[in-house]
């Protein structure tokens, strides 16, 4: 099931122009259908549709919630084979866990034994990238 969004008297009053008592008076009236949560009433979408006869807008850019992330490469250079071979289990088994809001964390490793240089891609919310930075750090340092 989808929630529908809601919109205050204020935030109806805002999109149509009218004053905040003008639309409290069409509710009590029975002109605009709203339900009452605590001591505000709350007008939904299909609601005020059917009032206007035109499409509501959609949620106002404040009830949107906000989401970042990062693409981050790092190269690290001087690094043997076991290292290597640290940092991708730990960046890796790090990566799996459980995230807050269900949004995965993506990181590929590879490594040139060549060059003795190992490249890092992470995909993923800021914080969790900079939690793989300071575990990336942590076994990196000398």
């Amino acid at each position: 099931m989808v929630a529908e969004h809601l919109y205050s008297v204020d935030q109806v009053a805002e999109l149509l122009g009218l004053h905040v008592r003008t639309i409290r008076n069409y509710v009590r009236e029975g002109r605009l259908r709203a339900v009452r949560i605590g001591k505000q009433y709350r007008v939904s979408a299909a609601d005020l549709e059917a009032f206007t006869g035109t499409p509501a807008p959609g949620p106002p850019p404040d009830a949107v919630p906000r989401h970042a992330e990062a693409s981050s490469i790092v190269e690290i250079d001087g690094v043997d084979a076991r290292t290597a071979d640290r940092v991708t289990t730990l960046l890796t088994s790090s990566a799996s866990g459980h995230r807050p809001g269900g949004r995965p964390l993506r990181v590929e490793t590879v490594y040139d034994r060549d060059r003795s240089r190992m490249k890092v891609v992470i995909l993923g919310g800021l914080s969790e990238t900079a939690r793989l930075f300071d575990y990336l750090e942590g076994v990196l340092a000398p």
